[in-house]
């Protein structure tokens, strides 16, 4: 045996699951942008860039299944939806820092266009 080689563990079910969510793609991106405040579909869609609609739905919606935000209809007319960060997407904002992080380290900011 390789003296690299080496007995690692499994990476646990939870993170897998939480990995799986949080990398489709887009998904971040759109809980990044509401957690800097963006809360109504179109005010979504403006801060993520060229996502298709079709696709802005999808994943709010998996993010509301998951618990990481929530759909509320405000009661106005004509009625309105507002998307907001859960106590469990709050609880994201450590990964988004780290992120946000890392992007400047590697200057991605510089890279998007």
């Amino acid at each position: 045996m390789s003296p690299r080689c080496r007995k690692c563990p499994p990476v646990p079910e939870q993170v897998r699951v939480a990995a799986d969510l949080l990398g489709s793609r887009w998904t971040l991106t759109i809980v990044y942008a509401a957690h800097t405040g963006a809360t109504r579909f179109n005010e979504l869609k403006a801060a993520v860039g060229p996502i298709p609609p079709r696709t802005l739905v999808t994943r709010l919606a998996e993010l509301e299944a998951a618990g990481i935000v929530e759909r509320v209809v405000v009661d106005a007319r004509p009625p309105q939806v507002e998307y907001r960060l859960t106590d469990e997407g709050h609880k994201l904002e450590g990964l988004l820092a780290a992120l946000s992080a890392f992007a400047a380290r590697q200057g991605c900011a510089s890279a998007r266009t």
